[in-house]
């Protein structure tokens, strides 16, 4: 097996497991109720998408 020939430092370690962070999905308002939903996808408070309704709202 391949063997490391010099120690890994901990700096240059940690900063290869810094992009391991996890993200927010971006989130929009909703156009007709202004409720937060993700793009392209049916509102589900009102059950719209864009200016259609396409669900039964509740």
């Amino acid at each position: 097996m391949a063997v490391p020939k010099r120690k890994t430092s901990k700096a240059r370690r940690d900063k290869r497991r810094a992009n391991w962070k996890l993200v927010l999905p971006g989130m929009v308002k909703c156009s007709k109720c202004g409720e937060y939903k993700l793009p392209h996808r049916v509102c589900k408070a009102c059950g719209t998408y864009g200016d259609k309704e396409v669900l039964k709202a509740e």
